[in-house]
């Protein structure tokens, strides 16, 4: 599935989805090119048919194919995409100077304890990936109960993201990259909304459930993102959507040739639902 972000300040918008395969390869490049295309599909551009720098693809190390990533140089947009470092990257960082690595920044961009970043793409061979591409690795002290990996190395876990921005400090580019941990959280609601289980026996039935339940996730996030502009509703889950918004009790009934919703007396949101609804009624409509 592919998502617009909106940010700290809003739900993410579900612009594409794939239904693949069971036994269909986590980092096949045809699926991530078919869904990438059908995501910028969906963006207005302002500059012809190209989306432009401006646009930012993000994704986990399941991304990282030469394919893939290829065609993303191709389409000339910006990307972070997770990369997973071999043997002989990690010991090439080994000759790496710790005054080459600079700390790095946590959610409020400030300095993290533990944890340091570095451009290694002079240090790494990236000569068979497309041009302009950076790698960008960053070693953390793990935290307590976790397992290490072969790859992490003096007790700390090595993570890595290649992308091609020029401009922007490594720290900030880091910290843009984590930020693709929205994904997850996205994920999380569609399956709130229906995604936990797939409940038809056929693929082609079940491709028509996926995309109901993408409608649904839409609907939810644009009536987030319009109806409550100026409440932590603009945040909320499925489960407390239903809980506090969507379950509350209701009738509409016809009075003097006008229609009204009249909401319970006891719901303890009937002013946030009627606010949310005047702001939704309010807007223009489609062209």
């Amino acid at each position: 599935m592919a998502f617009v972000d909106h940010g700290t300040a809003g739900t993410g918008e579900p612009v594409a989805a794939l239904l693949r395969a069971g036994n269909a390869g986590a980092n096949t490049a045809a699926g991530h090119i078919e869904v990438t295309r059908k995501a910028l599909a969906q963006l207005p551009f302002t500059t012809g048919n190209r989306p432009g720098k401006k646009v930012l693809v993000r994704t986990d190390g399941a991304g990282a194919s030469h394919a893939y990533m290829s065609w993303l140089h191709n389409q000339r947009v910006s990307y972070s995409i997770g990369f997973g470092l071999t043997d002989a990257m990690v010991t090439a960082l080994s000759v790496v100077p710790e005054s080459a690595w600079s700390a790095a920044v946590d959610a409020d961009e400030k300095v993290r304890d533990g944890a340091w970043v570095i451009d290694a793409t002079g240090v790494l061979d990236v000569s068979s990936w497309p041009p302009g591409m950076r790698v960008i690795i960053r070693k953390e002290r793990a935290h307590p109960g976790a397992q290490l990996r072969f790859t992490d190395t003096g007790g700390l876990r090595l993570t890595a993201f290649a992308t091609n921005a020029v401009r922007g400090q490594v720290q900030n580019l880091e910290l843009r990259h984590r930020r693709r941990a929205r994904c997850e959280d996205r994920v999380r609601n569609s399956k709130d909304t229906g995604l936990e289980n797939f409940p038809l026996y056929g693929f082609d039935q079940n491709r028509i459930w996926l995309a109901i339940v993408e409608l649904a996730v839409e609907l939810t996030a644009w009536t987030q993102l319009l109806g409550f502009t100026d409440h932590d509703a603009r945040r909320w889950e499925p489960k407390r959507l239903r809980l506090r918004i969507f379950s509350v009790a209701g009738r509409i009934a016809t009075h003097a040739r006008r229609i009204h919703l009249r909401l319970s007396e006891d719901a303890s949101w009937s002013a946030l639902i009627v606010a949310a609804l005047t702001r939704l009624a309010a807007l223009p409509a489609p062209a």
